[in-house]
């Protein structure tokens, strides 16, 4: 067997970014008890897959709220940093996260311009559960740039996909698959 070339680089692929992403937002969701709770609100996340780094054109910095990259920079490097690092994020900060196509989460958050603020004329199915996050993630899915959206509502863990302008939903007692313990 030979050594591997040390100039090859090995990415993950895109299903698999979004694989982590969703593992990493069910986790955050079903480790949040309190979701049933008056007042209380939950975690809540938002990230958006990218070829490239995000542009000016459908994002602003989003001041003091950063990714933070010392615990986690890489999706695919270490499942359970990501996870810590997305439970910080979804319970301290605002705004999304953005993650080139090559795993790399990039520091700044940004606000993702809406659909008006952007000149798309791409007609959307807009649900009557979506708040602004997901209004934002559906939006800014329809982009060239944007190879997927997803998102954890704070409101009820509610997780949801989004892709060149459709949506898989996933109310919380819907994640896990057939892993999750029944209660």
């Amino acid at each position: 067997m030979t050594d591997p070339d040390p100039l090859r680089v090995e990415y993950t692929t895109v299903r698999e970014l979004i694989d982590f992403l969703m593992y990493t937002v069910e986790s955050i969701s079903l480790g949040f008890d309190r979701w049933e709770e008056e007042h209380i609100r939950g975690p809540g996340l938002y990230f958006v897959i990218v070829t490239g780094v995000h542009s000016g054109a459908y994002a602003d910095s989003l001041g003091e709220n950063m990714w933070p990259t010392e615990t986690c920079q890489v999706v695919s490097e270490d499942l359970d940093r990501l996870v810590e690092a997305a439970r910080t994020v979804g319970f301290t900060r605002d705004g999304a996260v953005i993650i080139s196509t090559d795993g790399t989460i990039q520091e700044q958050m940004v606000r993702i311009k809406s659909q008006s603020d952007v000149d798309e004329d791409t007609p959307l199915d807009y649900a009557d559960w979506m708040g602004t996050k997901h209004l934002s993630a559906i939006e800014v899915s329809i982009r060239s740039e944007v190879v997927a959206a997803i998102t954890l509502s704070e409101e009820d863990g509610r997780m949801s996909l989004f892709q060149d302008g459709s949506y898989e939903d996933y109310k919380r007692h819907e994640l896990g698959g057939v892993w999750r313990p029944t209660d």
